[in-house]
């Protein structure tokens, strides 16, 4: 029944990762972004994580996770014999991928953690059928990839301790890997080992040769992702004397980055109780109260493992949910289910994720992407896409585009700047046109959420206003919940415009001032 149960939970886990959800722009701008620029030149851009003197991002990693797939992808479209491989085909590659190392790394890991195959009959199928792991886990977020990290060194940990006869040297060797990948990744990633690594003292006393071989492994695997760092953020041609001169440490920047609380203040400063009270909920929902109740949790390693992340996680100022992924299916495999109430449980277990799901998977700012791609085919003559309301757009998916599309991201700016901004850009002397010395045709496009209901006035044509906005494209799965105003609105007309109005609609900006005005 359980294996059933599974592989349907696997044919709803390849269904969200084919959605188009955007779920944080880190997601694009940390990862697939910066490397795909590299490997087929598309025009990106690079945040300043990447820019600044000192950068606080590790290519190492990124590489790792999507170089190599990137470059298999390319030699077999070129073997093949087809062009230069487009973005879209690359985006969603690195889905399917994504999607896959959680299916086969993750669940494989918690077999061989949670062993009692009793056990493992609920843990899976828990973990399955978790909405983190639906989505989260199908997007190329680096907490996706420490997720599958700090599974794995678990795994490994276990098979060192248990391994009483011999050196376990493979072992420690591929944890002393996986540790150093882990903090390029993200600096916090031992948080999630503090404790577990403890079992490995015993183990080190009787066989001190697995500790050399770990100890080597660390030093030899940190050398080449300081040389990768130092190569790709170096415009020199890479050699080691300029290594050893002036060496890239991306994990001692970002370590001094964020050990300062005005940096942090810039991402936004969160109360210490931010991750067990209110991150936390939001990712387990129904299996968040089993925390509480002992004869709920089974104490193991993974347990230890997702207590010591959350605890040290706590102590930083800045806290968003994704930092807590790797405790997700650490947890859910270590929670017993109720007695008493299973079935009304497991209904709301159920129900949670699948809205979840469906808000986070399908809908959270779900029109992104195929505006992009949309853009990406569109006439030659758009010049200039103005974002408003919406995440930072993946520059990389514009084909190319880039060269004559000028991508500018309005944010959350107030309406009437909103407007000063059209104005300044478009030209009164012609229809549907940019100023241009030339003069020529060159459209302006606005790409908003059909909920800002402050451009209706503007969609009217017998309005009397200047701008004049022409809806040329819309995508209907896409919901802004950023512009969820409870305080100024009220909850239900909020609700009302925010999922009543959901949509990303690219409107035609045209600019109706008399000709001294444009002039």
């Amino acid at each position: 029944m359980w294996r059933r149960t599974w592989f349907l939970l696997f044919l709803i886990r390849v269904y969200f990762a084919l959605q188009p959800s955007y779920l944080h722009p880190d997601e694009n701008f940390q990862g697939p972004e910066v490397i795909a620029g590299r490997i087929f030149s598309y025009p990106v851009h690079l945040t300043w994580e990447f820019t600044s003197t000192k950068p606080i991002r590790s290519s190492f990693p990124l590489w790792l996770a999507y170089g190599f797939p990137m470059y298999l992808l390319r030699w077999l479209w070129e073997g093949f014999g087809y062009e230069e491989v487009s973005p879209s085909v690359v985006y969603w590659t690195l889905r399917v991928l994504m999607v896959l190392l959680s299916i086969v790394l993750e669940d494989w890991a918690v077999l061989e953690l949670v062993q009692s195959p009793r056990r493992y009959r609920v843990a899976l199928p828990l973990i399955a059928s978790s909405y983190v792991t639906w989505t989260f886990q199908s997007h190329t977020f680096s907490n996706s990839l420490e997720t599958l990290l700090v599974a794995w060194s678990l795994v490994l940990i276990g098979r060192i301790v248990e391994d009483k006869k011999r050196s376990a040297v493979f072992a420690s060797s591929l944890l002393g890997f996986l540790v150093v990948v882990g903090v390029f990744n993200r600096i916090t990633f031992p948080a999630f080992l503090v404790l577990p690594s403890f079992t490995l003292l015993p183990h080190f006393r009787r066989k001190p040769f697995s500790l050399v071989f770990l100890i080597l492994f660390t030093a030899l695997t940190a050398f080449i992702g300081i040389s990768v760092d130092t190569a790709f953020y170096t415009t020199a041609p890479f050699s080691f004397s300029a290594l050893f001169r002036h060496p890239v440490i991306t994990t001692l920047n970002n370590l001094k980055y964020n050990s300062s609380v005005t940096n942090l203040a810039q991402h936004g400063i969160h109360p210490f109780y931010q991750h067990i009270l209110i991150n936390l909920p939001q990712l387990l929902g129904p299996a968040f109260p089993l925390l509480f109740f002992y004869s709920r949790l089974i104490p193991t390693v993974r347990l230890a493992s997702a207590v010591s992340g959350i605890i040290l996680l706590s102590l930083i100022p800045h806290q968003e949910a994704r930092f807590l992924l790797p405790a997700v299916p650490l947890i859910l495999s270590s929670i017993r289910l109720p007695r008493n109430f299973t079935r009304a449980w497991l209904s709301t277990w159920i129900i949670f994720n699948l809205i979840m799901g469906i808000l986070m998977g399908v809908y959270h700012q779900g029109g992104i992407v195929p505006v992009q791609m949309y853009l990406a085919k569109e006439d030659a003559n758009v010049t200039h896409a103005l974002w408003w309301k919406t995440y930072s757009p993946p520059i990389w998916l514009l084909n190319g585009k880039n060269e004559h599309l000028t991508t500018l991201d309005l944010m959350g700016m107030p309406g009437p700047s909103m407007l000063d901004e059209l104005k300044s850009i478009t030209s009164c002397e012609h229809r549907n046109s940019i100023k241009s010395p030339s003069g020529s045709n060159e459209l302006v496009y606005l790409v908003a959420p059909r909920s800002a209901h402050f451009l209706h006035p503007y969609t009217d044509p017998d309005s009397e206003t200047e701008i004049k906005l022409e809806e040329i494209w819309s995508y209907r799965w896409h919901l802004n919940l950023d512009d969820l105003d409870f305080g100024d609105d009220g909850v239900w007309p909020t609700l009302k415009r925010v999922v009543g109005d959901r949509g990303l609609v690219v409107w035609r900006v045209r600019n109706q001032c008399s000709a001294k005005q444009g002039s």
